[in-house]
């Protein structure tokens, strides 16, 4: 489990990303550059890391469930993901 801290921070980030959006389009389709640099630096959705929605462990994240292969390969052993099986062969 992630620091509570960590995991509080990359929601704040992507709340400032979500509020900047618009503005940080807008901004550089005219080429106003320096008012881009007056914006927030965590509203930049390039200093977002994803992170396990469950356990906030931010390596081994798999994007099309949201979560680390940690819980993956737990929830999938108890059946809780849909359509995934241990292969066998």
């Amino acid at each position: 489990m992630a620091k509570k801290s960590l995991i509080a921070r990359e929601v704040k980030r992507a709340k400032l990303v979500d509020k900047y959006a618009d503005l940080r389009k807008q901004l550089k389709e005219e080429g106003r550059w320096d008012e881009l640099d007056k914006l927030p630096r965590n509203s930049n959705p390039i200093r977002l890391h994803n992170r396990c929605r469950l356990t906030g462990r931010p390596k081994g994240y798999m994007r099309d469930f949201g979560i680390c292969r940690v819980v993956f390969r737990k929830m999938a052993n108890e059946g809780k993901i849909p359509g995934v099986t241990k292969s066998s062969w």
